[in-house]
């Protein structure tokens, strides 16, 4: 049983295999199963099993394993799916979406004209935007 676990995260209750689930994957470290709420057939997640809120809170080293698994799965459904594309995605906070508090990573199939990003559709910034944006990053690292 993994040692950061919050009884009331529906996550937590999946590992804990109180809620029933599609596993995809599951090693000691980490469980993937199929999300409820299918973007594209084969959206899968890819999550901790033990809790971490958002990735404020995670530890580098399992964001970095929780990656590479997640492009284990991405080579994967690209193939089986006969997907054009993959997004790998992962919110933090309401204003992002997030909305299972449990640290996540969705890998979402993607194909011509599925239009399922459009949020992303934006004007290019300025060289004068983006100097200033890489400054503010640099200054907090």
């Amino acid at each position: 049983m993994p040692e950061r676990v919050d009884d009331n995260c529906i996550f937590c209750k999946i590992i804990a295999g109180d809620i029933p689930s599609a596993k995809v994957y599951e090693d000691e470290t980490v469980l993937a199963f199929m999300n409820l709420q299918q973007k594209n057939p084969g959206h899968t997640l890819v999550i901790p099993k033990e809790h971490y809120p958002n990735v404020y809170e995670i530890p580098d080293e399992l964001v970095g394993y929780i990656a590479q698994i997640a492009a284990r799965i991405a080579r994967v459904v690209k193939t089986q799916f006969g997907a054009a594309g993959i997004n790998i995605l992962q919110n933090n906070d309401p204003a992002a979406m997030q909305s299972v508090f449990h640290f996540h990573s969705h890998v979402i199939p993607r194909y011509a004209g599925d239009d399922l990003l459009a949020i992303w559709r934006s004007a290019p910034a300025t060289p004068e935007e983006l100097s200033a944006n890489a400054e503010k990053i640099r200054a907090g690292l």
